[in-house]
Parts: structure tokens; C-alpha cells; sequence
């Protein structure tokens, strides 16, 4: 009995979640959130200003943890969110910020463990690649120097099947090449060549790794 009870009590809570993302749809509409997707997306905070546009892909999943994730997009800005990407909030707050015009994409089976990734212009994570907790990925400056040495911002690509571990910064401009592995700690200021361990302060190449299609 008690566990039909609980059953039930599961079954309605996702019910109520589903109502939630319609109505936030209805109030938000540059907001898209595939059927298949996790009603636990209710539990998010989205913030899209005006002309913005934030796509969450088939069977895309988080937590319901209320507030944990969220989502800050500016005006015109595109964010789109793939198949099967995995945005965890169990162990850190994940953040996904898109300023004015910027196009930011995760896509099909990224991870996002707790991390914050911010896009300017464009920022893209590869199909399957890992991003860990504390870990933070720009593609600006994300502030002006002085008053002679402006904000610079380029974009930001992070390949297929890549490992960014826990507390990594990756800053502007990187491309981080596929089936590569960022170790703890490092700040990446430049490209990472395709199946390279790389860390440091800043991140240095340290060796080759194989193939990681089916790593997680």
C-alpha cells in the first residue's frame, strides 16, 4: 500500500512539474521544452529577455532541485540544449548564461556537473563531452582592463567525447580538440590538440589519450 501510495504521489508530482514548464512556456516564449525532456527542468530559473531563445532538447535531464540550475539569457540570444544532455546540480549549481546576440550549444549527450559556462559570442560543447564541478568555460574577458585595453571576446569550442575535470577555467578564444582530458585545477588559455591530457597553470600538453566514445 505504502508503496502504490508513493507511486502515485510520483506520478502527480510530475504531472504538476509538466503544468509548470507549460505555463512558463506560455509566459516566456522564446522558451522550448521537448516533451521528453525532464519535468524536473521546473525546478530551474529561467530568465530569457526579450527575442531570446533557449531549446531543451528529447530526454534532456537534470535534478529537482529547486534554484540550482539556471538559465540567464539576453536579448537575441540562442541557446540550445541537445539530446540526452545531462545538466546535474547534486553536487554544485550549474549556470548557463548567454549575453546580448550570443549563441551557446551543448550538444547531444554533453555533461554539465555542476559548472558554469558563459558565452559572449559563441560557445559550443562537443556531442558527449564532460564538464566538472566548479569548472568554468568563457569566451570574453568579461570585463574591460581600462579604459584603453577593451573587453576582447572569441569564440569558444570544445570538441567531441572531452573530459574537463573539476575547478578548470578555460578562457577565451579555446578550442579544445575531441576526446581530449583537461586535469584538475587547470586554467586553459590556449588550444588543446584532439586525444591530449593537458594541466597546468596555464595547461600544457602531458601526454596522448585514445579514444573516449563510450568514457564517461
Amino acid at each position: 500500500m505504502r508503496d502504490r501510495v508513493f507511486v502515485w504521489f510520483l506520478k502527480a508530482l510530475c504531472r504538476y512539474d509538466r503544468l509548470r514548464l507549460r505555463w512558463r512556456a506560455l509566459r516566456q516564449p522564446g522558451l522550448s521544452i521537448h516533451p521528453t525532456a525532464s519535468s524536473n527542468f521546473a525546478a530551474a530559473h529561467f530568465d530569457l529577455a526579450p527575442g531570446a531563445r533557449l531549446t531543451i532538447g528529447p530526454r534532456a535531464t537534470t535534478e529537482r532541485r529547486p534554484g540550482l540550475l539556471r538559465f540567464d539569457l539576453g536579448p537575441g540570444a540562442v541557446v540550445e540544449i541537445g539530446e540526452r544532455v545531462w545538466l546535474r546540480t547534486a553536487i554544485e549549481p550549474v549556470q548557463v548564461v548567454a549575453f546580448e546576440g550570443a549563441h551557446l550549444e551543448l550538444c547531444d549527450h554533453a555533461f554539465l556537473n555542476g559548472a558554469h559556462v558563459s558565452a559572449k559570442q559563441s560557445l559550443t560543447i562537443g556531442r558527449g563531452s564532460s564538464v566538472g564541478p566548479g569548472s568554468r568555460i568563457f569566451d570574453a574577458d568579461q570585463h574591460d582592463l581600462d579604459d584603453e585595453r577593451l573587453e576582447r571576446i572569441a569564440p569558444v569550442r570544445i570538441g567531441e567525447y572531452v573530459w574537463i575535470s573539476s575547478d578548470v577555467t578555460v578562457l577565451r578564444g579555446v578550442t579544445i580538440g575531441d576526446h581530449s582530458v583537461i586535469g584538475t585545477r587547470s586554467l586553459v588559455t590556449r588550444d588543446v590538440p584532439a586525444h591530449t591530457i593537458a594541466h597546468g597553470v596555464p595547461a600544457a600538453p602531458h601526454g596522448k589519450v585514445g579514444d573516449r566514445t563510450h568514457a564517461r
